[in-house]
C-alpha cells in the first residue's frame, strides 16, 4: 500500500526499491547542481568573447597609435579636420615587395619654428619676447647708465680721453662692463659684505675695477678700498690659500686713480702703499764677534713692480687739491713708468696755498710768499716756478712715452718756454716720448661768450705751436712724435 502511493502520487524516487548504486550517482548529480547555482559568471569575459565575436577588426598597433597622435600633434592648430593617414607597421623592403605590401604615408614636415631677430640682425633667445615693462627706460631706471652726473662720464668722450694707450678697459656694453658698472654703483655695499673676495678678482679685472669706482662711484677709490683689492687679509687666510703675493701683483701693470687724487686720495697715501718703508726695529744684541758680517736689511717690498701704466687725472669740474710736492716726491721712485695722465692738473706749483700770500719786507714792500702768485703768468709772465717743476720732473720720469695734459691749457706755454737753465728737455730727458696729448678739455657752446671762444681758439694753436717746437728741437733726429689736439672748425 505504502508503494502503490509513492508509485501514483509523487515523484520522489523509490530507495526502498533502486539499487544504492543508482542512488549514489543521483545524490552527486544533485550535489554538483545546487553548488554551479552559486557560482558568478564571468561577465567580462563574455562580454569581450562577444566584442571579439562581433567585430573582427584588430587591435591597433604601438606605431599606428604613435603615429596618429603624432598627425593629431600637427593638425591641432587647424580648424578643420583632416584625415590621418594609417602608418603600416615597419616592415623591411624586401619582405613589403614579397608580400605586396603598400608603402607607408610620408609624414607631413613640421611647422618651423618661428625665430625673433633685433634690430640689428642678431638671433633673440628662445621663447617669448619680454614685456615692454622690462625693457622700457623710465626716468627712475636710468641708475645703470648713470643715474647722477658723475657715473654719466664713463661714456663722455672726455673720459674716454682720459684713458692711456695700451690700458685694458672692458668693451662698452659688453658682461664686464654691465658688471663693474654695477660693482662700482653699489661700491658702499661691496666694499663691506665682499671686502674678503676683491683681493682674488683677476688681475686684468683690478685696474678695472679701480677706475669704475673711482669715477662713478659716489665716494671715489679710498685707500682703503685699494688695500681690499690690491693687498689680501692676514687675519682671515693662511700663506697657504693666498700663494705668491707678488706674483699676482706682478701681473697688474696699470693703475687708474682718475676722478680720486687730490679728493678721497693723497698722492702721499699712494707712495706708501706702492711703496712701503721697511722699518725693521734695530737689535741691540751684541754680536759675538767683530768678525761676524752684519744683517744686510731686506730690501723694501714694492706692491706693483711692474707697474708702467699710471693714471692721476683729477676731476674736471669740482674742488680739488692736488700736490706737485708730492708728485714729485712720488716721481723718484716710478722708474719703470712709461704712460702718465696728468689730465686737468693746475699750474704747476710747489707752494699752491700761498699764491694769495705776500709778505712785506723792511723797507714796505709787499713780496710773494711764494714763487708764483695770482698776477704770475697772466701779467708779470713768470714762469720760473713752473719751469723748475717740469724739469724736476722730466728728470725722474726719463722713460716717459706717452703724457697726458688734457684739460692743462692755462699752462700748456709753459712746455716750450726756457728761462736760463729750467726748461723742458724734449730731446735728453722726455726724448722717448712719441705722443703727447693736449686736449683742452672743453668745447664752447653755441651760446659760449666771446671771450670763451677766444680762449679756446687760443689754446688750440698753442698746442700746435708746442709740437712745431719740439719737432724743431730733436731736429729729425730724434724719435717722431704726436701731439693729439682739438682742431679748429670752420
Amino acid at each position: 500500500m505504502g508503494v502503490g502511493i509513492l508509485e501514483a502520487g509523487s515523484e520522489t524516487p523509490d530507495w526502498s526499491i533502486r539499487p544504492a548504486s543508482r542512488r549514489r550517482n543521483k545524490l552527486r548529480s544533485l550535489d554538483s547542481e545546487h553548488v554551479k547555482s552559486f557560482k558568478p559568471y564571468p561577465v567580462a569575459s563574455l562580454a569581450q568573447s562577444s566584442a571579439s565575436s562581433a567585430t573582427d577588426k584588430p587591435a591597433k598597433g604601438v606605431n599606428e597609435l604613435l603615429a596618429n597622435l603624432r598627425h593629431a600633434s600637427i593638425s591641432g592648430s587647424s580648424s578643420s579636420p583632416r584625415p590621418l593617414p594609417t602608418a603600416a607597421p615597419s616592415v623591411p623592403p624586401a619582405i613589403r615587395q614579397i608580400l605586396q605590401l603598400p608603402e607607408s604615408p610620408v609624414l607631413l614636415p613640421r611647422r618651423p619654428v618661428r625665430q625673433r631677430f633685433d634690430g640689428h640682425g642678431r638671433r633673440l633667445p628662445a621663447g617669448p619676447a619680454p614685456p615692454h615693462s622690462w625693457v622700457s627706460r623710465r626716468p627712475g631706471d636710468a641708475i645703470v647708465e648713470g643715474q647722477s652726473s658723475r657715473s654719466s662720464r664713463l661714456s663722455c668722450s672726455g673720459s674716454a680721453r682720459t684713458i692711456l694707450p695700451g690700458a685694458y678697459v672692458p668693451a662698452p656694453g659688453s658682461l664686464i662692463d654691465v658688471v663693474l658698472r654695477r660693482l662700482a654703483f653699489d661700491w658702499e655695499l661691496h666694499r663691506v659684505y665682499n671686502q674678503y673676495y676683491l683681493y682674488f678678482l683677476p688681475s686684468h679685472l683690478k685696474p678695472a675695477l679701480i677706475r669704475y669706482v673711482g669715477v662713478a662711484a659716489q665716494q671715489g677709490v679710498s685707500l682703503a678700498d685699494l688695500r681690499a683689492i690690491l693687498l689680501p687679509s692676514d687675519d682671515v687666510y693662511d700663506e697657504d690659500e693666498l700663494g705668491d703675493e707678488s706674483v699676482s701683483n706682478a701681473q697688474v701693470t696699470y693703475l687708474d686713480l682718475s676722478g680720486s687724487i687730490g679728493r678721497t686720495l693723497r698722492l702721499k697715501d699712494v707712495s706708501d702703499l706702492l711703496f712701503p718703508s721697511n722699518q725693521s726695529p734695530s737689535s741691540e744684541v751684541l754680536q759675538d764677534s767683530w768678525d761676524a758680517a752684519d744683517m744686510v736689511p731686506n730690501p723694501p717690498r714694492i706692491l706693483l713692480p711692474n707697474l708702467t701704466h699710471l693714471s692721476l687725472a683729477l676731476e674736471p669740474i669740482g674742488p680739488h687739491d692736488a700736490s706737485w710736492k708730492q708728485l714729485l716726491a712720488l716721481s723718484t721712485k716710478l722708474s719703470t713708468v712709461t704712460h702718465l695722465s696728468l689730465a686737468f692738473w693746475p699750474d704747476p706749483c710747489l707752494t699752491p696755498r700761498a699764491r694769495f700770500s705776500s709778505v712785506t719786507s723792511p723797507q714796505g714792500q709787499n713780496i710773494s710768499y711764494g714763487g708764483t702768485n695770482y698776477y704770475s703768468h697772466s701779467i708779470d709772465h713768470d714762469w720760473s716756478e713752473a719751469l723748475l717743476v717740469l724739469r724736476m720732473l722730466s728728470k725722474n720720469l726719463y722713460k716717459l712715452e706717452f703724457l697726458d695734459l688734457t684739460g692743462c691749457a692755462p699752462w700748456f706755454k709753459a712746455l716750450k718756454l726756457v728761462d736760463g737753465h729750467d726748461f723742458v728737455d724734449w730731446v735728453g730727458s722726455w726724448g722717448k716720448m712719441t705722443l703727447l696729448r693736449l686736449y683742452t678739455g672743453w668745447t664752447p657752446g653755441e651760446d659760449a661768450l666771446p671771450s670763451d671762444r677766444i680762449a679756446y681758439r687760443e689754446a688750440v694753436e698753442m698746442a700746435g705751436s708746442i709740437e712745431k717746437h719740439i719737432i724743431a728741437k730733436r731736429a729729425g733726429k730724434g724719435r717722431f712724435i704726436t701731439v693729439e689736439r682739438n682742431t679748429m672748425e670752420t
